[in-house]
């Protein structure tokens, strides 16, 4: 139910309003001056003001100036018996959401507050939408070489020096990229992000520096290219090791000169650009083959930042770990799973080819399969589902190992592929139900969870007989 505050000098205009709005099922206060009525707006959770303009000891409109420094978003309505299209043009410019005449018409009144509160309801949804989506992520772990990153993000950050950030996929390149952003002088400007490798190499040019009309063929149009894109703020040119030659001469020679030409056009434009780049790449290697410009190279590498492969940062996948868990499952609207200690061990034992985009989509699967708690035998049975973390034998001893299940790694040494694994788990499972059962099948099938029919099958499938010993 949507509060509402009236606050009006006429006891007979505050009375009207409240029957109304409170007929309507809002639920209303009512003040008879500004200076009370500010008050209870910073004490009360308001969704919308009804507010004179003419009353005693406070104007109307001062009472709008103080309250949008109080809460800006609130929906304020303006009314008065003296109604003029300056009034209303000024309580718009003040932040007004509208204004109505005394006495006010019923309709226009009720449409009024209820596109107000729409109003309200539109700008909290956008607030919260847009620190979902832009809140740069914390980066997680204490290791020696996580802080050392952290340190050095502190120091270079401030400054206008160029960074290279080299890294395997998954890593995290991009979020140390928009941390030197965030606490740049810059901050308040567009970080531009340019993904080098997804971009084809005949249209990575045009992408970078824009192109004028009728350039080339499929060029219908003028565009803005992304160094003018991020003119006063930072360009994060990610896997740049994929970019071509020709691009790579560009982009050298605006760093150089600030200045940049689009493609087809003859007039240079003037950049102030933060260059970050970013790869998982040996650009050094990638020099000695002909593929990068060894002038780039050093332009670019100003100062690096090497982000490690997770598997050299083991103790830090509890805290990420904790951390993905309490973020998917609120995203889901669901209660925080846990991980015990065999699962937390399972999980550090794992390859993590993919790095903590890997981790993050498996915390992910884990909480969607699982139960309550995530265990051991949950992590080895849901590291590789048709093509995610690779657990072969040797991975699965290494999760024995570090959980303390050796005898039970030895054991998977007896199986040839994995459907002969899950035959013989499903098979020793429903062995167990019905002896615990006393081979009542309908009892059983109700406690598993499938069809009388259904668990008849797998008897006759699996061989399995009653011991009448």
């Amino acid at each position: 139910m949507a509060k509402l505050l009236i606050i009006d000098d006429e006891r007979a205009i505050r009375s009207t309003l409240r029957e109304i709005l409170e007929y309507e099922n809002y639920d209303v206060e009512d003040i008879d001056n500004g200076i009370d009525g500010l008050e209870m707006i910073k004490k009360t959770n308001f969704d919308l003001v009804l507010c004179d303009i003419k009353m005693n000891k406070m104007d109307g409109m001062e009472v709008l100036e103080q309250a949008q420094l109080i809460k800006p978003d609130l929906p304020f309505i303006m009314i008065s018996g003296h109604g003029t299209v300056e009034t209303a043009i000024e309580a718009s410019k003040k932040g007004a959401f509208d204004f109505i005449s005394k006495p006010p018409d019923l309709n226009r009144l009720l449409i009024t507050v209820r596109n107000g509160l729409d109003r309200g309801n539109l700008v909290t949804e956008t607030k919260v939408l847009k620190s979902k989506v832009s809140k740069t992520r914390e980066i997680l772990g204490e290791s020696e070489s996580i802080s050392k990153i952290k340190e050095t993000i502190e120091r270079v950050a401030p400054t206008e020096a160029r960074v290279l950030i080299t890294g395997a996929n998954g890593s995290g390149k991009e979020l140390v990229a928009r941390w030197l952003h965030e606490k740049s002088n810059r901050a308040d400007s567009p970080l531009i992000e340019v993904n080098c490798a997804a971009i084809p190499s005949e249209l990575i040019e045009s992408e970078l520096f824009g192109h004028e009309k009728g350039s080339f063929t499929s060029a219908v149009k003028q565009r803005i290219g992304k160094f003018e894109l991020a003119n006063g703020g930072t360009l994060f040119l990610d896997e740049i090791g994929d970019m071509s030659l020709s691009a790579q001469a560009k982009v050298l020679r605006a760093l150089q000169e600030h200045k940049i030409s689009r493609v087809g056009g003859e007039k240079e434009i003037e950049v102030n650009v933060r260059v970050l780049a970013a790869t998982n790449k040996d650009l050094l290697k990638e020099i000695e083959d002909g593929n990068f410009r060894m002038d780039l190279y050093h332009r670019l590498n100003v100062i690096k930042i090497h982000v490690p492969h997770l598997t050299e940062r083991t103790d830090d996948i509890p805290v990420i770990a904790q951390n993905f868990l309490e973020r998917i499952c609120d995203d889901y609207g669901m209660p925080v799973k846990k991980i015990n200690e065999g699962g937390m061990a399972a999980l550090q034992a794992l390859p993590w080819t993919g790095n903590v985009r890997e981790l993050h989509n498996m915390i992910e699967r884990l909480i969607i399969l699982s139960d309550k708690v995530i265990t051991e035998n949950d992590v080895r049975a849901f590291a590789n589902p048709g093509g995610g973390t690779n657990i072969g034998a040797a991975t699965s001893a290494q999760i024995a190992s570090a959980s303390g299940g050796s005898a039970l790694s030895s054991s998977f040494d007896s199986f040839n592929n994995f459907q002969d694994y899950k035959d013989h788990a499903e098979k020793e499972f429903i062995k167990f139900k019905l002896e615990k059962n006393n081979w009542n099948v309908s009892k059983t099938a109700d406690e598993i969870d499938i069809q009388r029919s259904h668990l008849y099958s797998k008897i006759e499938k699996f061989g399995l007989k009653r011991d009448t010993a």
